[in-house]
């Protein structure tokens, strides 16, 4: 495929057409905070974190599904989008119930991080307390829609790296959630494999392992990486 080359932060990059701004950015060295992305999956600019300047457009673009086009003057770090990105952050924290200092991902949390990052220490906005409940009826796993952002990783990783298709997104707007196969508790669902990439796959402690502590809950992503690029590398294929 042909290269394009564009400028970001006034670095001068060139990348396969096919590459979005993220891509491009990544390749370059430079940070652009994500919440939805994840490697390996399909993007769907979900979290808005991702958000840059791009000369000549008015509008704020997701780096993580924009193409690169020949010619593109990027920037990823200005004040607007500073500001733009504390105001998702903290509508983020003031939509549910995220108390990191009795959550199982404090320390190990991408929200947390992100808000650390990004100067973040207090919110602006009056805190909605939602009353979501707590799915205990795994096995193995436990569903706190309290801690859940929507990012739908677990979403794209359940369809479209285990195959199984047992989470889907139900409702809009506020009242959005995670649902398993038909709105069922997710301990009597028939088509989980019981695999945990949703688990691994999660930025917050929204999905959990059932007993973990604060310390067990660091994910290892690099498991989802492997099992995908085995698949684009035809490895598991019988001859």
């Amino acid at each position: 495929m042909a290269a394009k080359t564009l400028t970001i932060d006034g670095k001068h990059v060139s990348v396969d057409e096919s590459a979005t701004i993220l891509d491009a950015a990544v390749d370059a060295g430079i940070y652009i905070p994500t919440l939805c992305h994840l490697d390996g999956v399909y993007d769907v600019g979900a979290c808005r974190l991702c958000l840059v300047e791009v000369a000549g457009s008015s509008k704020l673009l997701p780096a993580c599904t924009t193409k690169v086009s020949e010619g593109m003057e990027i920037q990823t770090d200005t004040e607007r989008l500073r500001q733009y990105r504390r105001i998702t952050l903290e509508q983020l924290f003031a939509e549910r119930n995220h108390v990191c200092s009795v959550c199982v991902a404090n320390g190990h949390c991408e929200l947390q991080t992100l808000a650390y990052r990004q100067g973040m220490d207090h919110v602006r906005y009056d805190y909605r307390f939602p009353q979501w409940e707590v799915d205990s009826t795994h096995s193995l796993f436990g569903l706190d829609h309290n801690r859940c952002i929507l990012c739908t990783r677990c979403v794209r990783v359940c369809w479209h790296i285990e195959g199984a298709g047992t989470l889907n997104v139900s409702g809009r707007g506020a009242q959005a959630r995670i649902i398993t196969d038909l709105n069922q508790p997710w301990g009597t669902s028939d088509t989980c494999t019981k695999c945990g990439k949703c688990v691994m796959a999660c930025p917050t402690g929204a999905l959990f392992y059932k007993g973990a502590t604060v310390g067990e809950m660091e994910r290892d992503r690099t498991k989802l990486e492997f099992i995908v690029t085995a698949r684009e590398k035809k490895q598991w294929i019988a001859d």
